[in-house]
């Protein structure tokens, strides 16, 4: 399967379909925030076939093929792409009341159009999200930024971005920016009343356990969690098994999916 395009307002995205059941809510995969559809690898794949779903897993502007961003990011642009660019997404695409599957920048986003009161998705599952900005968080994206000035990390990337420097600053600034500190989602939280799955490993290097603990205590619909081993921030790579099973259980339990 080879991705296809769509023209939105802010430029084309790169997406890609996956066969499954028309009946079944729909996966939609929402990726991290130096991420893309390519970056996921074989993960929507394996996850739609041990559910049966259909899935969307698409680039958003500035990631992987879609259009390259040249403009700073606002420290509200996950809420942008949650409120104005998802919808867009879905219902151009007709994926309608999805299961949204977000890593990450993704899991927030999920988050705010869940708890925007925007659309219905029929559940949320949440990897590694972000409620808060931790100073883990700070450390780790301090980190990211070492590591992409001295080590391979530009060459890595650009496996997976058209334009790997501007994806790169574009995530990096924005979250190091101090007006960033105060980014919060807390208060929209109460808005989300479908079923919530959120994962993370036990030692993430961009959020403590707080963040999962945020989630449950915050959303008013009916939660799961689950905590792995290790110091990833990606736990469906780290624990693709178990992650999928996971996954696969909690939709099995959702009524009228």
């Amino acid at each position: 399967m080879s991705p296809q395009t769509i023209q939105l307002a802010r430029g084309a995205i790169e997406y890609l379909e996956i066969s499954g059941i028309p009946s079944a809510a729909p996966l939609v995969f929402l990726h991290e925030g130096l991420g893309s559809l390519s970056t996921w690898r074989g993960f929507p794949t394996e996850l739609c076939a041990a559910t049966g779903r259909r899935g969307l897993v698409f680039s958003r502007h500035g990631y992987g093929g879609s259009e390259v961003l040249r403009a700073p990011r606002e420290s509200e642009y996950m809420h942008r792409e949650a409120r104005e660019v998802l919808p867009v997404v879905l219902e151009s695409l007709d994926y309608l009341r999805p299961v949204l599957v977000g890593h990450s920048d993704g899991a927030s986003i999920a988050l705010i159009y869940a708890g925007s009161g925007i659309g219905q998705p029929a559940a949320l599952v949440l990897l590694a999200p972000h409620v808060i900005v931790e100073d883990r968080t700070i450390a780790g994206i301090e980190t990211a930024r070492e590591a992409f000035l001295t080590t391979d990390l530009p060459e890595r990337l650009a496996r997976h971005h058209t334009d790997p420097a501007s994806t790169f600053w574009g995530w990096n600034d924005v979250w190091l920016s101090p007006e960033f500190r105060r980014w919060d989602i807390r208060d929209i939280l109460d808005g989300v009343t479908c079923p919530v799955l959120a994962i993370q490993c036990v030692d993430d290097p961009y959020g403590s356990l707080a963040q999962l603990d945020l989630v449950t205590a915050g959303v008013t619909g009916p939660t799961r969690r689950l905590v792995l081993p290790g110091a990833g921030h990606a736990p469906h790579q780290e624990h693709p098994e178990e992650t999928i099973a996971a996954i696969a259980a909690f939709l099995a339990e959702i009524e009228d999916p």
